[in-house]
């Protein structure tokens, strides 16, 4: 006896109906959420900022000095070693039209009968020669020799701040050379334009160019 081939029922069709539905939406669901990452990766790599390098200085292309601004942020610390700070005096004071009398009187020099304002610290110890050191990471932007007010060294920071180490002998960095902070920059020393001063140190901080009391970053 021939079997009878029956017609699928309507709940038939719906099953079959549900068994491709379902995978379809999952796959429209997994393109769409692939489209967006990558979409979204694209845009991050595009806005990301270009990475240098990671030299800390040097010269530019056009000459000019660079000193890397995305390195991370230092302190100032004390351009000497800090186990000599209990024997440090400050002779002369950054020169500050809101100090007490007596500290504006402790920044002028005197030369030639005439008064000079301090734009900086005058640093000795026992009125002996002791290791200058970098007060942070830089680079030397000038290396001046001078015999009458002793030999000074620039570098240059990042932030647009500069660090200036003037009556120096014995100097032992060149002008574009990378210094990191605490690394020896040469010996206080005496010299003719402040004689009475004796051996010291004529520390100064620059921001923009413009001299600011180092006491601001350093306990002076």
């Amino acid at each position: 006896m021939r079997e009878e081939k029956k017609s699928p029922s309507q709940k038939d069709k719906q099953t079959k109906k549900k068994n491709w539905l379902w995978p379809a939406v999952y796959s429209g669901i997994a393109i769409v959420f692939v489209g967006m990452v990558w979409g979204y990766s694209a845009l991050v790599k595009n806005d990301a900022p270009e990475l240098t390098d990671g030299t800390m200085g040097g010269d530019s292309d056009n000459g000019e000095l660079v000193v890397e601004t995305n390195a991370s942020k230092e302190v100032l610390k004390y351009p000497f070693s800090e186990e000599l700070l209990d024997d440090v005096a400050i002779l002369q004071n950054y020169y500050d039209l809101e100090a007490e009398e007596s500290v504006q009187e402790n920044s002028l020099l005197v030369f030639n009968q005439t008064y000079e304002t301090s734009t900086g610290v005058s640093i000795s110890i026992d009125d002996q020669p002791f290791e200058v050191v970098a007060a942070a990471t830089g680079v030397v932007e000038e290396v001046v020799t001078d015999v009458f007010q002793g030999d000074e060294v620039i570098i240059s920071h990042a932030d647009g701040m500069k660090t200036v180490y003037s009556s120096l002998s014995g100097v032992l960095v060149k002008k574009g050379e990378e210094v990191t902070q605490g690394e020896p920059l040469g010996n206080a020393s005496a010299n003719e334009w402040n004689p009475n001063a004796g051996t010291h140190l004529h520390f100064q901080v620059l921001v923009n160019d413009e001299p600011v009391n180092p006491g601001s970053y350093l306990g002076f």
